[in-house]
């Protein structure tokens, strides 16, 4: 039975057409050593509900399950936050897992350094193309303290599913983003806290397994690029940066535009449209200096039927 004592913390679950997933993520929150703790789980319309109800039989009596009509993940984590009785969140995708004695170790790493949100590494699996035991910050590294420059330049990646964060911070910045669901909504919120002053660490140790999914939006580079573009334009907007910050804003957009540029040019050439292929790459030759833009010219002129047969083997379309 559900406790009525409030626990310290609450881990909010948004589910969405997850039903195949979603009971290895709850197996590995119920296997955690440390237990104050809920469970929300909110069904953001799922179609595949039926099926999902039938996992979550077995764990009714040990969570808060809610339904509401689909709004996207940012409204979903919403919905659970506003339900939640503890000091603390935990966040957990319902397609990820957590690994044993994640809880008690962050915990113990969040009063050890009186911080306000903080977040470990996760091992990669799933549909993916690299070795066993690859993690997420071997892809994507966090280095140096967490601030909102590291965070705009990208030196600072949390992992959502292994974030911890003051639930009143949280609420104080506004929670989610729920006014553009094409946007990485968590990457919008640690921008906020960080505005906002929260102390933010990043715990060097995976705590998680991370899934990836090719029908995920995190599987597309330029899905998920031109979301962080919308997020950075935002910050531009309503946030006070110093130069420094600015810089370091500017400098991302850059490369999340010259990404988007290589991926788009490289659709082209795969169909034959090497001219206009050739237009775009010159274009973000001279607003951007990343190798890879020279690189690619110089092997779309001098070899172009090598480049577009090696393309065809190797880019998926984004």
């Amino acid at each position: 039975m559900l406790s009525r004592e409030s626990p310290l913390i609450s881990i909010v679950i948004p589910a969405y057409n997850v039903s195949t997933y979603i009971g290895e993520a709850l197996s590995s929150v119920f296997a955690q050593d440390y237990t104050s703790y809920e469970v929300i789980i909110v069904n953001d319309g799922s179609t595949d509900t039926p099926d999902l109800e039938r996992v979550l039989e077995s764990y009714r009596d040990r969570v808060v399950y809610i339904k509401q009509e689909n709004r996207g993940i940012s409204a979903a984590r919403n919905a659970g936050m506003a339900l939640a009785r503890g000091e603390l969140i935990a966040l957990l995708d319902a397609d990820d897992a957590w690994l044993p004695g994640k809880l008690t170790e962050q915990l113990e790493f969040m009063r050890n350094g009186e911080y306000d949100m903080v977040y470990g590494d996760a091992l990669l699996f799933g549909e993916m193309l690299w070795p066993e035991g690859t993690t997420f910050m071997d892809r994507s590294p966090s280095n140096g303290p967490v601030s909102l420059h590291s965070l705009l330049n990208l030196q600072a990646t949390p992992v959502v599913s292994t974030v911890i964060m003051r639930r009143d911070l949280v609420m104080q910045v506004g929670g989610f983003d729920e006014t553009d669901r094409t946007i990485p909504e968590d990457y919008e919120l640690w921008l906020r806290l960080a505005r906002a002053g929260a102390r933010i660490a990043y715990q060097h140790k995976p705590l998680a397994k991370y899934r990836y999914r090719s029908d995920s939006m995190s599987a597309s580079r330029v899905k998920l690029h031109a979301g962080a573009l919308r997020v950075l334009q935002k910050a531009r907007r309503e946030m006070k940066l110093n130069p420094e910050e600015l810089a370091a804003l500017i400098k991302t957009e850059q490369h999340l535009q010259s990404t988007i540029t290589l991926e788009h040019s490289k659709d082209l050439i795969i169909n034959g449209e090497v001219d206009a292929a050739a237009t775009m790459l010159s274009q973000a030759r001279e607003i951007n200096k990343n190798w890879k833009i020279p690189v690619a010219l110089f092997m779309l002129r001098t070899f172009p039927g090598l480049l577009r047969n090696y393309l065809r083997k190797t880019h998926q379309p984004q």
